[in-house]
């Protein structure tokens, strides 16, 4: 597959670090997006958690901003070993109570970019903070 700015090149900077990255890591994706990832997510409650696969689902929750009658759910997905702006998606879930009942309702999607872009940010920010040592 090529990438956008070349064979060799990602959006984040630099080169294909990914096997340098992954040594001794004990994991099976990009190490920076997965540590990313759970820092980005770490007001939710994490309900599983596979970094073999690459996946994060968090329970349902209700941001302290939000109005108690609607919950908010994410599953991330950290999609191979290279540290690529198309490395990670989310999926946002939310709820609106009816009566005793949860419905499921429409969420912008602009709100699943917005958590992909400060985890592709972060992990930029961990990759970065690891090369200068």
């Amino acid at each position: 597959m090529g990438r956008i700015f070349g064979d060799d090149a990602f959006i984040l900077g630099g080169t294909d670090h990914s096997k340098e990255d992954l040594e001794g890591s004990g994991i099976g994706v990009n190490s920076f997006l997965w540590r990313a990832s759970l820092d980005t997510l770490l007001f939710l409650p994490v309900s599983s958690a596979d970094p073999f696969g690459g996946v994060i689902i968090t329970d349902w929750h209700t941001p302290s901003d939000s109005p108690p009658d609607q919950r908010f759910k994410l599953n991330v997905y950290i999609l191979g070993r290279a540290l690529r702006a198309d490395g990670v998606r989310v999926a946002v879930f939310r709820q609106v109570r009816e009566g005793e009942a949860w419905r499921d309702q429409p969420l912008d999607i602009k709100v699943a970019s917005k958590i992909e872009d400060a985890i592709l940010t972060k992990a930029r920010q961990l990759r970065n903070e690891t090369l200068r040592k």
